[in-house]
């Protein structure tokens, strides 16, 4: 099961990106900026699992390792 992580840095647009560890990303934070989301099925278990931890933050998928959750 692939596992996930949130940066805590949001990008120039507000949003906190999820990124999948598991299969690695280009984009990936520094280790100091991520905060461990754990593991999950999807990349949409690990955004929900992101926004009811942090419902005042506007969190999406990276584009290139969680695409299926890339909103904007």
């Amino acid at each position: 099961m692939p596992n996930f992580i949130i940066n805590k840095n949001a990008q120039p647009n507000g949003d906190h990106e999820v990124h999948n560890t598991t299969t690695g990303c280009t984009y990936m934070p520094s280790p100091e900026n991520r905060i461990d989301l754990g593991t999950h099925w999807s990349c949409q278990e690990a955004v929900t699992t992101a926004k009811s931890r942090w419902p005042q933050s506007r969190i999406n998928g990276c584009y290139y390792c969680c695409n299926a959750c890339h909103t904007s």
